[in-house]
């Protein structure tokens, strides 16, 4: 991992060198924890970048924010007037999920060169596809962390397949608490191991009972999301309370990949020739801020150099496509063939149409 910061760190650095004779400035809207955390990245990733402007209407976060990025920055309680009188570069959007498209699409149209949003994209389909379109039109990058794409175990799970240790990938894998919040990451991860490759179709269920909130959106009790990919490839995410085991299985013809067997163990692989589980030595595990970190990194290399960021919108909303698909087939009891044009959240719509349970 320290030679792939380094990498992005002199990537980002030389195109800043190259392309702009001042500092980059960003502007953060939402001062609550993920705030917090993405002030410590940006200061931790030691590029010519300021800090300039917080917004947030919460006093005491906005006052936890301004000590951490450090003298000089301008706090404002209506995000609309810092991004007005600051005019920043960059923005940060750390909000919760129901405050993402208003947000992103006043940063784009303010004029701003780049937006990075914290996950899930929007708590409807609509939100997340008008997002991303405004960016486009306006010209402005647009990237969602989706920063597991970063860690070891996942690139290395990933170079092991493309080496051929388990042959040709046949299925792909994975499990995690719910389908919106947690299911994001996991849907993105399973196309990052595809080499992006768009799905066909979508079959799935989502069941009410133990919903709950997370950071605001509501979350389905236990979900299963059976899809394929335009390469054949299929793939199955499995939520829901109890869920237990390995976050996500790439199954060859020749073997299997395990990523997040166990903390101990968070990449194995039995592959041709192995005679069981053999494990994979890792420089880091499947969580960690320095993933965000080179997530900040590579956006700002993108922005400077004109290629897609890693983290792009377009990656973004393939995985968010999945989750809501899922949500429709639920709610026609049937598969749904992508490219996915509903609007809204089938599991709100169900939920308030008391179709399912909402706890």
């Amino acid at each position: 991992m320290t030679k792939r910061r380094e990498f992005l760190l002199a990537g980002a650095a030389a195109s800043l060198a190259a392309q702009t004779a001042r500092k980059i400035r960003i502007g953060i809207v939402g001062t609550g924890h993920r705030g917090w955390a993405h002030i410590n990245v940006i200061r931790s990733a030691n590029l010519e970048i300021d800090i300039v402007a917080l917004a947030d209407p919460t006093p005491e976060f906005l006052d936890k924010a301004a000590s951490l990025a450090g003298a000089g920055v301008k706090t404002y309680s209506d995000y609309r007037k810092m991004l007005a009188e600051e005019q920043p570069d960059i923005v940060s959007v750390c909000t919760w999920p129901h405050l993402h498209a208003e947000m992103v699409i006043a940063a784009a149209e303010a004029g701003v060169k780049a937006i990075h949003c914290e996950k899930p994209m929007a708590p409807t389909y609509g939100e997340a596809v008008r997002m991303v379109a405004v960016c486009e039109q306006r010209g402005v990058q647009l990237t969602f962390n989706h920063q597991r794409r970063f860690g070891p175990p996942f690139r290395k799970a990933k170079a092991l397949l493309k080496s051929g240790a388990i042959g040709t990938l046949r299925r792909l894998e994975g499990t995690c608490a719910n389908l919106f919040d947690w299911g994001t990451h996991w849907f993105d991860m399973l196309f990052f191991y595809n080499d992006e490759t768009p799905a066909e179709w979508v079959i799935g269920q989502i069941d009410g009972r133990g919903s709950h909130p997370v950071f605001g959106a509501l979350v389905e009790g236990q979900g299963l999301s059976y899809f394929r990919f335009q390469n054949g490839v299929d793939g199955l995410l499995i939520t829901g309370y109890g869920v237990t085991g390995t976050t996500n299985r790439l199954i060859g013809d020749d073997g299997i990949i395990e990523v997040g067997h166990s903390q101990e163990e968070p990449l194995r692989v039995w592959g041709a020739g192995d005679s069981g589980w053999r494990s994979v030595p890792l420089d880091g595990g499947i969580h960690g801020m320095e993933y965000v970190t080179l997530g900040v990194l590579d956006l700002i290399d993108a922005l400077m150099s004109g290629r897609e960021p890693e983290l792009s919108a377009r990656r973004a909303l393939r995985a968010t496509e999945l989750i809501f698909a899922t949500y429709e087939s639920s709610r026609r009891r049937g598969r749904v063939d992508l490219p996915l044009t509903i609007e809204d959240s089938p599991l709100l719509a169900l939920v308030e149409a008391g179709a399912i349970p909402s706890a």
